[in-house]
């Protein structure tokens, strides 16, 4: 049996695969990220290590298998934090989480063009080394750190006491060159980092080392299993959805969403909508981080008073597309799309004394879904346009959120038997640690294919299609706002 294991920011889900990716058995614990002041997100690391061993447990009781069936352990999760950690591997705080954007003050005297040319990246205070020079510089926890990680290798070096990160993640850290796959000496020195201050590199499904005595006490496993070095969930998602194909597009739908295609050459988009990554079957994933969207239908629902997601959808049923003329600008944490302001805010426009509490559900959703179109189109430009649509993460298994992603791209959408599939993409890098799979792409063969697939609806997308140029033009009044300061 494999073992796959995804670090989320709502959070910590496990499942335990046979060798053709078929979930025998899930689990999961639940747990959420502060928001100190405006801006913030932080994360405690002690989450992720107190929830790993429960929801193990509960998904070899599910699968009906002991903890010594386990082969091999593959770690995946969100990507874009940033803690320090001590020589030994124990925190120096927090983990700052990747929606937090403190770091912005750090990002006015970057070039922001050498940033793109090399890394393929954004100049943001979303990223890595933004939040590495923010600690440095306000952070007295920081003072001891020997190294920074992002939550995925943190678990690893925990887990193993080998501090290493792959091509993939190493990518988003606005510190990795593209075209040599390595750190490079510049930025290090650009944003003053030093080499032996980050983890090594090296292939996501190789072997980081096997379970210490502490691992085997958290997650309930056998001292000496293997652990593959792991790799973010924007990556084992479409992993484990069996995405290997040039052209190839996914739309995962999380606490974040996150969009994107693959290519067999780096692509640099000169629009800088899109950014491009390592990706750990070979090639590159060109996407777009992502905007709070899962996490914002959890924030409304909670407005709402709703209970259930489930209760959410039949909520935002009841309003016709288009929301009655409402309009949502999905920037609860900034703004990735239509274009990257961090100083952006979320907003509903459109409001009367007329419309209610579907109208709002039924806007965060369209909203949402306007952003994941700015992406494609941009993919499309960029030569990656794709005859359908992927669906992944948890907010695929709404079936009015995959409707609507259809009627506003005008494509049809496929939906999997297993939505989570980041669990998978780690299991997948276990099956390769473990010398099961030759390669991760020969792992991802193995997917289970789509189970079904939705197409547009042409009358909701004739009204969805004028909503998405009303949004984009709200967008553009409010720039201004946006960038004021103060």
């Amino acid at each position: 049996m494999l073992l796959g294991i995804d670090i989320g920011t709502q959070s910590l889900k496990a499942a335990v695969t046979d060798l053709a990716f078929n979930v025998q058995g899930q689990g999961r614990r639940y747990y959420h990220a502060t928001f100190p002041q405006a801006g913030w997100a932080e994360q405690a690391p002690r989450l992720w290590e107190n929830a790993v061993g429960p929801a193990i447990a509960d998904a070899l009781r599910q699968a009906d298998v002991a903890a010594t069936s386990v082969e091999a352990m593959g770690i995946c999760g969100q990507l874009d934090g940033c803690m320090a950690v001590s020589s030994g591997g124990e925190p120096r705080g927090d983990c700052i989480v990747w929606m937090d954007r403190r770091a912005e003050a750090e990002m006015q005297a970057i070039p922001a063009d050498l940033i793109h040319t090399k890394t393929g990246l954004v100049v943001d205070p979303s990223h890595m080394a933004a939040k590495i020079s923010w600690l440095k510089r306000h952070s007295s926890k920081t003072n001891a750190a020997a190294r920074y990680h992002q939550p995925v290798s943190y678990m690893v070096e925990r887990l193993t006491g080998e501090a290493v990160i792959d091509h993939a993640l190493a990518s988003t850290t606005m510190l990795y060159n593209l075209n040599e796959g390595r750190f490079d000496p510049d930025l290090l020195a650009l944003f003053d980092i030093a080499a032996d201050e980050l983890p090594r590199i090296a292939e996501a499904g190789d072997c980081a080392g096997t379970l210490n005595r502490h691992g085997s006490e958290i997650t309930g496993l056998a001292m000496g299993t293997l652990v593959a070095v792991g790799t973010g969930d924007d990556f084992s998602t479409p992993l484990g959805a069996g995405v290997t194909r040039p052209g190839e597009v996914t739309v995962s739908i999380g606490t974040g969403e996150v969009v994107g295609g693959l290519t067999a050459d780096v692509i640099v988009d000169c629009g800088r909508l899109v950014e491009t990554h390592a990706y750990p079957a070979g090639g590159y994933f060109v996407e777009n981080p992502g905007w709070l969207s899962g996490g914002a239908v959890t924030w409304l629902k909670g407005l709402l008073g709703i209970c259930t997601f489930e209760e959410f959808d039949a909520l935002a049923a009841t309003s016709p597309p288009g929301a009655e003329g409402i309009l949502f600008l999905p920037a609860l944490t900034g703004a990735t799309a239509p274009e990257w302001i961090a100083g952006a805010r979320a907003c509903f426009y459109g409001l009367t004394a007329a419309h209610g509490a579907r109208h709002l559900a039924r806007a965060l959703l369209e909203g949402a879904s306007f952003a994941m179109r700015d992406v494609i189109e941009r993919l499309v430009k960029l030569g990656i346009s794709p005859m359908r649509l992927t669906l992944l993460s948890g907010g695929s298994r709404s079936r009015l959120s995959a409707q609507i992603r259809a009627d506003v791209s005008g494509r049809s959408v496929a939906l999997h038997k297993y939505a989570d599939t980041s669990t998978i993409g780690a299991a997948m890098l276990a099956g390769v640690a473990a010398g099961t799979f030759k390669t991760v792409a020969e792992a991802a063969s193995r997917a289970p294919t789509p189970a079904e697939t939705l197409d547009p609806i042409p009358s909701a997308s004739a009204v969805l299609d004028d909503s998405y140029w009303r949004y984009r033009e709200l967008f553009q009044s409010l720039k201004p706002v946006f960038n004021a300061k103060g």
